[in-house]
């Protein structure tokens, strides 16, 4: 197994620096289609697994070690900052994450606790147990969710398809609607400089739902607080990863709100992206994850052909368009980074 020094290929490409091999992780590389996860899992529910920093380290260390990956992502949930805001979270099987107190008035909003960010401590002591696992490894990637993707779920209580309630309050009352955002910037900054504090070494920015918005609404009412939240997590000296999924419309405007690194889905070129941006930011992609389950050798094709448009470029980070799905099968995530690393541009 490679021993990588802190200064490691992540971090490098993260700030546009070259590197021996390309590096490469994958979001959701820590979950359910990986046997060891399964079993942590027949024990504990999710919501004990990120509040326990020894299971949670537990679970952050187990793709590092099947897959040799090139950085850990910590084992958390993008909702845990609700619970200190003073909503309640609950995980329900076959539903995911529900809210059963939903943000929906001026009231609601008043309510909302800026000032109980202490409570998500465990994550920090998650973050600081994997460092001391990898003793220099790789570096530790911690991660919140945009404040779009965190409102999108305050308000409509959970998962969903149209978004209407969230946009119901966009456009009903945007100053009801900025208040709601500025809020989570207030907790989600602060947040991220403490798993900074604990040692991790960059932060993923998640816009999971951003894709409901067109480019018009997104410049409106979305960017002002993905910036500010970008620029707050900066100011801890580390990269940012900027993740949006569905906003190849206005890639650029996406680009435009921050980042160090942009997150690319699978659904648009990665290289015509890099170019959109004029390769002002390092970047991160975009396997289809479905891809995952074809056959090897196909696998292997698609995986050089993403290196082929990218070229020689330094700042390209090997991920996935979007995080794992669970019934993938781990032998073909592992050769997917022996195909990575034997690649020669």
């Amino acid at each position: 197994m490679r021993v990588a020094s802190m200064n490691s290929r992540f971090l490098d490409a993260c700030r546009r620096r070259p590197t021996d091999h390309r590096p490469v992780w994958f979001m959701r590389q820590a979950g359910r289609y990986m046997p060891q996860y399964r079993e942590v899992r027949k024990h504990h529910d999710i919501l004990e697994i990120c509040k326990r920093p020894d299971l949670a380290a537990m679970v952050t260390l187990q793709p590092v070690e099947v897959l040799d990956v090139d950085a850990a992502i910590v084992f958390a949930d993008l909702l845990l900052p609700v619970e200190p805001m003073g909503l309640k979270l609950e995980f329900i099987a076959g539903e995911g994450p529900v809210i059963d107190n939903p943000v929906r008035t001026s009231s609601d909003i008043d309510s909302l606790s800026i000032s109980n960010t202490d409570d998500l401590g465990y994550v920090g002591e998650s973050i600081q147990n994997t460092v001391r696992a990898l003793n220099g490894r790789v570096p530790v990637i911690g991660f919140v969710g945009a404040p779009f993707t965190m409102a999108s779920y305050m308000i409509e209580g959970g998962p969903s398809r149209s978004f209407i309630k969230t946009k119901q309050m966009m456009y009903r009352d945007e100053t009801l609607w900025r208040r709601l955002m500025g809020k989570l910037v207030d907790v989600l900054g602060p947040y991220a400089i403490m798993q900074v504090a604990a040692g991790a070494r960059a932060i993923q920015v998640f816009d999971s739902w951003v894709g409901a918005l067109g480019s018009d609404d997104y410049v409106r009412y979305v960017a002002p607080y993905s910036r500010a939240l970008i620029e707050r997590i900066r100011s801890a000296s580390v990269p940012v990863i900027h993740f949006g999924t569905g906003c190849g419309g206005y890639f650029r405007e996406l680009h435009a709100a921050g980042g160090d690194v942009l997150g690319v889905d699978w659904r648009i070129n990665v290289d015509q992206a890099w170019m959109d941006i004029s390769y002002r930011s390092a970047i991160q992609g975009n396997l289809d994850p479905a891809v995952l389950f074809a056959p090897l050798p196909e696998l292997k094709q698609r995986v050089h052909e993403l290196l082929k448009r990218t070229g020689t470029r330094p700042g390209h980070i090997f991920n996935l368009g979007h995080g794992i799905l669970p019934e993938t099968p781990v032998d073909h995530v592992r050769a997917c980074v022996d195909f990575v690393r034997e690649f020669k541009p």
